[in-house]
């Protein structure tokens, strides 16, 4: 601490005396140290040791009052100095310095900080030539699109060059975009997936082609354009042929359909017909309606059954086809010269005939039947058990004899009880007929059941 000046005396009158009490200088130097740092005095004044605009270090505490009297004070000492410095040359105590440190400022208050990292500069790709296209061979920078394409394709990282905030963005001509942008966003992108692509060329036209769309064609003279639209006309031979093929095509489904109906539709129809017929026999046989004796045409009044052939069909009177055969019964022979015995006649020739194809064909396989087959007849009171004896493969339709009495060729040799089965032969013709025969081995009344033919 600075002492302080003494009082002079009262009445007594003039500045104070220095030299009585301190060194000459003592004063200023105890003044400049306290100096007020805010009142830094301007450049080229005396100023603090806190300015430090004239590089006068501050004395240390406690020197200033308790030095020898012979040493010179520290402003004496610099104004010393000043006064020995050549005239218009500054010494470095009188270069201007500023007073604050905004380096210790920070560090006091925000701590030691790291230094900053300095940012490394990446190596810049060197641009990939692009192969010219149709539109220019001109310079042309590389597109980061296909650079990012070529390293995709190479299965190489592409290397994106970090930015440099502190740099000015690069206008230069490796920069600028080489469209304009125009448009929004979605052309923008329209047009950047095309960049890189060909484009298709035209295919080039054929000399003809292109002498036709050059030269316009030359119109037609009246005779030429009659003659074109004759040579455009089908000829007769073109038409004849396709209605004949129209007509073979229709014929052939006209065929078609007649083979489906004859083999399968009418033999569904028969059958349906038959086994009507059949539960309609044995109904009235239950009511005692049908009584042996004359039987009108196309009435069913007995059931014949063939075991080895799985055969059951009714048996009607007569031998109409569109009354009895074409609806899958079969027809005892009963009129005029055709007339034949009933099975419960003591002699005569139940002859029988039947369909061998279509409409419910019941003797189509009677070419099977052997000696010894056996053959049941069923009527309202009895089950009449025939034996198939002999097979005649083929004769003609005008042959007669073989449904008399005692057939020729059948074996037998008198009138007995038999049975006669005719048919067509060969299959799907009318041509001749196929005969089987049978005489009667067992008559059986049906209150006494069934016989063994048709229980096993």
């Amino acid at each position: 601490m600075t002492a302080l000046r003494p009082e002079h005396d009262a009445g007594q009158d003039g500045p104070y005396e220095h030299g009585a009490y301190e060194a000459a200088g003592a004063f200023e130097a105890a003044v400049d140290q306290l100096a007020d740092p805010l009142n830094d005095p301007l450049p080229g004044q005396h100023a603090s040791q806190w300015s430090g605009s004239d590089g006068i270090p501050a004395e240390e505490p406690g020197r200033g009052l308790h030095r020898a009297p012979d040493q010179p004070s520290l402003a004496q000492t610099q104004g010393l100095a000043h006064s020995q410095a050549p005239q218009g040359a500054q010494t470095p105590e009188q270069t201007p310095q500023e007073w604050y440190d905004p380096e210790g400022f920070e560090r006091d208050w925000y701590g030691q900080q790291a230094p900053a990292p300095v940012p490394r500069a990446q190596p810049v790709p060197a641009p990939v030539p692009l192969p010219p296209d149709d539109e220019t061979v001109g310079l042309r920078t590389a597109d980061p699109r296909h650079l990012a394409d070529q390293a995709l394709t190479a299965r190489q990282p592409v290397p994106v060059p970090e930015p440099d905030l502190g740099s000015e963005p690069d206008t230069g001509p490796e920069k600028a975009d080489p469209e304009p942008r125009t448009g929004g966003r979605a052309e923008r992108r329209r047009a950047a997936k095309g960049r890189g692509r060909r484009r298709a060329e035209p295919r080039p036209e054929t000399t003809a082609s292109a002498t036709a769309s050059a030269a316009p064609a030359k119109p037609m003279s009246r005779v030429e354009a009659r003659r074109a639209a004759r040579a455009a006309k089908d000829s007769p031979a073109v038409v004849a042929s396709r209605v004949v093929g129209e007509l073979f095509i229709s014929l052939g489904v006209l065929m078609l359909l007649f083979v489906t109906y004859q083999l399968w539709w009418t033999n569904v129809r028969a059958d349906q017909y038959a086994g009507k017929e059949t539960h309609k026999i044995q109904d009235d046989w239950a009511k005692g309606d049908r009584n042996p004796g004359a039987f009108e045409a196309g009435q069913g009044f007995a059931i014949i059954h063939i075991p080895k052939l799985d055969v059951v069909a009714p048996i009607a009177e007569g031998i109409s086809k569109e009354k009895v055969l074409d609806r899958g019964m079969v027809g005892h022979y009963s009129e005029g010269t055709l007339r034949t015995a009933m099975p419960s006649a003591k002699k005569g020739n139940f002859a029988l005939a039947g369909h061998r194809n279509t409409h419910g064909e019941p003797f189509r396989y009677i070419n099977r039947l052997r000696p010894g087959d056996l053959i049941v007849v069923e009527t309202r009171d009895a089950y009449y058990t025939y034996e198939a004896t002999r097979t005649l493969p083929q004769t003609s339709p005008s042959n007669v004899s073989v449904i008399g009495p005692v057939p020729p060729g059948s074996g037998f040799t008198g009138p007995g009880r038999y049975i006669t089965l005719t048919t067509c032969t060969p299959e799907f013709t009318s041509t001749y007929r196929l005969i089987v025969w049978g005489k009667m081995v067992d008559e059986r009344p049906r209150s006494k059941g069934k016989p063994d033919a048709l229980v096993g």
